[in-house]
This record gives C-alpha cells, sequence and structure tokens, in this order.
C-alpha cells in the first residue's frame, strides 16, 4: 500500500476530472459502496474457486459481533448488492460509475499495490448489445480524452462466453481435453480441472500452451441468439470504426460473467499488460439475492493506467496558480488578504507566502519562489501602493509590462489573471 503526494497527486486529480466529464458525457451517475462488505457476498459474487477469494481477500472476523467481513476486492458485487438492497431498479434500468480504493493480497510489482483504485462503469438492467458497444465505445473515448491512440498504446481484444447451458458443454469437452493431458498439466491447472477449468485457458506457462492452443473453443459451442449478440456488438463497433481483436481465448477472473467480455491491452507494461476490463453479468443480480435483471460494466485500475501515460510521456496540464502575491514589509495585511480573497472569488488561483511573525521575507526570496511556482503574474503590495489604493501586477512568463490596478475594483481585472 502507498501514499499519494503532491505534486504526483495532481495527476490523479487530472484523470478522476476527465472521468468524472466522460460520465457525464455518457448519463452515467457516481455511486459509493462501503469499502467492508460481508465476505460472503464476494464468495457468491466471485466464485468460490477463483484466486480472489482463495488467495487474495483480506477477510477478518468483527470482534464486536463475530461478523465475516471482506475489505472490497473488486467493486461490482457491492454495486449489485447496494442495487438489490434499495429496490433501485424499480423504476428501470441505470447506468452508475464508482472511482475508489480496492484491496487484494497480491504480490506487489511496478504499478500494482495490495490498495489500489478502479474506476468502474455498471450498467443494470439493460439486455442489448448495444449497451455492451456503448460501454466499449466509452473506454475508447476515455482513451482519447486522455491522449492515448487507440490501435498502438492499447488495442481491444473481444470474446464471447455464451450462456451457461453453453458453456456448460463447452466444460465438458474442456475437461475431456485436459484430462488427455493430465501428466502434462501443472500444479495450479490440476487443481482447477473440475472446479474452474476454463480459467486454464488463461494459463500464463509457456509450457502449456500447445495444450491450450489445442483445446476446444468456446465460440464453436455458441448457440444462435449468443453468436446474434456477439455479431451485434461487433458491427456497432465496425461501423464507428473500431479496431478489435476477436480472442477466442480470453476469459475474465470472476465466474459471474456471459456472453461479450473484453479486454484493453497495451505492450508497453510488460506481462501484466492489461489495463481495462470487462463484459455482461445477467445472472448476478439474481445470482445475489435481486430480482432477475441483466448487467453489463467495465473497470479499470487506476495505477496502472496513470503509470501506462508515464511510459509514455503524457502529463496533465501544468496547475501553477494564476498568481503569486509578493508582500513588501510595512504593507497592512488585512488589506492584502481582502484583495486576494476578492480575486479567488472570482476563480482566480492566488498563492501567498506565509508572512508570520516575523514579518514578509525579502523581495528577492519572495519573487523567487513565485517564479518557482509557475505563476503567470506577480502581485506586488507596497505600502506605497496600498495607501493609494493600488497593487502592481508584473508578469512572470510572456514578458509584459507592470501594471497598476484598484484594489477596490479587484473583480473588474480579475478574468486577465486567469489561466487560459
Amino acid at each position: 500500500m502507498n501514499d499519494i503526494l503532491p505534486p504526483d497527486s495532481a495527476r490523479w486529480e487530472w484523470f478522476e476530472h476527465i472521468v468524472r466529464t466522460l460520465m457525464r458525457r455518457y448519463g452515467y451517475q457516481n455511486i459509493r459502496t462501503p469499502i467492508v462488505e460481508p465476505t460472503a457476498l464476494f464468495v457468491r459474487g466471485l466464485g468460490e474457486v477463483t484466486d480472489i477469494v482463495e488467495k487474495e481477500m483480506y477477510s477478518f472476523a468483527d470482534s464486536l459481533n463475530g461478523d465475516l467481513l471482506t475489505l472490497r476486492p473488486e467493486g461490482t458485487a457491492g454495486v449489485v448488492r447496494a442495487v438489490n438492497e434499495h429496490s433501485f431498479l424499480y423504476e428501470g434500468g441505470k447506468r452508475l460509475f464508482y472511482i475508489g480504493p480496492m484491496f487484494r493480497h497480491e504480490r506487489p510489482q511496478k504499478g500494482r499495490y495490495r490498495q489500489f483504485h478502479q474506476v468502474g462503469a455498471e450498467v443494470l438492467g439493460f439486455a442489448g448489445p448495444d449497451v455492451d458497444a456503448e460501454l466499449i465505445l466509452m473506454t475508447v473515448a476515455l482513451w482519447r480524452d486522455l491522449g492515448l491512440n487507440v490501435g498502438t498504446d492499447v488495442r481491444l481484444e473481444l470474446n464471447s462466453l455464451g450462456q451457461p447451458d453453453e458453456r456448460r458443454a463447452h466444460r465438458e469437452a474442456l475437461i475431456k481435453h485436459l484430462e488427455s493431458h493430465a501428466d502434462q498439466l501443472d500444479e495450479e491447472a490440476r487443481r482447477r480441472l473440475h472446479s474452474n477449468p476454463l480459467r486454464i485457458l488463461d494459463t500464463k506457462n509457456a509450457a502449456m500452451q500447445p495444450i491450450v492452443e489445442a483445446a476446444p473453443q468456446l465460440i464453436d459451442f455458441l448457440g444462435e441468439s449468443s453468436l446474434a449478440h456477439f455479431d451485434a456488438v461487433k458491427r456497432v463497433l465496425d461501423a464507428v470504426g473500431v479496431n478489435y481483436r476477436v480472442n477466442p481465448r480470453l476469459v475474465r477472473g470472476m465466474d459471474y460473467y456471459n456472453l461479450t467480455v473484453f479486454e484493453w491491452v497495451t505492450d508497453r507494461l510488460g506481462a501484466q499488460g492489461t489495463v481495462c476490463g470487462g463484459g455482461r453479468f445477467d445472472g448476478l443480480i439474481e445470482q445475489l439475492g435481486g430480482k432477475p435483471a441483466p448487467g453489463v460494466g467495465w473497470g479499470l485500475g487506476i495505477e496502472r493506467l496513470l503509470l501506462l501515460l508515464q511510459e509514455l510521456g503524457i502529463e496533465p496540464p501544468p496547475s501553477a496558480p494564476d498568481a503569486f502575491a509578493v508582500v513588501l514589509a510595512g504593507t497592512p495585511l488585512p488589506l492584502v488578504m481582502s484583495t486576494i480573497e476578492s480575486l479567488r472569488d472570482r476563480g482566480v488561483h492566488v498563492l501567498l507566502n506565509p508572512v508570520g511573525q516575523a514579518g514578509p521575507a525579502s523581495p528577492k526570496s519572495q519573487f523567487k519562489k513565485a517564479d518557482a511556482s509557475g505563476a503567470r503574474f506577480a502581485l506586488v503590495f507596497g505600502p506605497d501602493e496600498v495607501a493609494l489604493g493600488q497593487v502592481s501586477v508584473k508578469p512572470l512568463r510572456d514578458g509584459g509590462e507592470q501594471v497598476t490596478r484598484p484594489v477596490a475594483q479587484a473583480g473588474e481585472w480579475a478574468a486577465s489573471l486567469r489561466q487560459s
């Protein structure tokens, strides 16, 4: 787990602002769920035989009442729990998004922490493939808003997991195939063989790749309805000009997915190349105690995405103040402060170097700090100017001329100080 300090926190604020602006554009509303949920929620929602439930969750017994609780390892289960608990779909489907910390006991590595942060978008109550496509198009818009090149910096992979009966037929064929190579399976594959064989297809073990490549493909077991849903998603992406690759081996880490699944991957972050993933989970709402309703969504890890942006040299715009107040000795501080507040009330970002008990620092020291702050202007408050009801405005960046402004009319010249 790590701290996020300035100036790095400015990168997070920039990213979160872009996300919130995007969500408003697409009509998504913010939902905030507790960081701690009942352990049973994740066991039921994610599946008992998943890496997350088996070895990554931070679970504990509440010492006050014995409740079994877990720090949330992902966001979807909590969102669905909240929607069920508050009968939130009573009036119709919802488009929701969340931003917040998650917790998994994983091996720490670059860009991956045990407390990490996710952005997620969930659409509940709509079954059509148009919603799947819209969610994918939203991620395309996010990449472009962030300055990522779609197709080179990040690439889209698609698959369909079909419906439960289709997966059962594929599962039987897959187990039969894997059993015929039982002596070549690694320990993890043997453990998952009869509990979650689909996850074996996602193995990173190079020695098992020939077995995986020869395994039956789920897409060959899909019925007419599932194929039609998948084709409809692809047609929308084709119409908008979004390139993608159908990856028949693409699966997701949670048990609740069906039909469309997708991932955005990159070559810039080593072996752990997924930066965003999602798909449809039509059975999860009922599985967690609600009335049957479809769902689809995606999630991305903020740390890894920000790391990708840094690798590509994409930085947020500078967050320098508009102006830096330079206060000369003998200047009445109340008038300085009231003028600064008048400017701030009108949206001007003004930084004031603390004066302290001993009085203001030397002009040279203050101008040095003003320059280091990145401010475009210095507001010079001196006793002579203040006695005349004025302040000097000195450009620090564009080489313009220093001018005097009436303190009483600060609101009228505030706009000239704001960053364009």
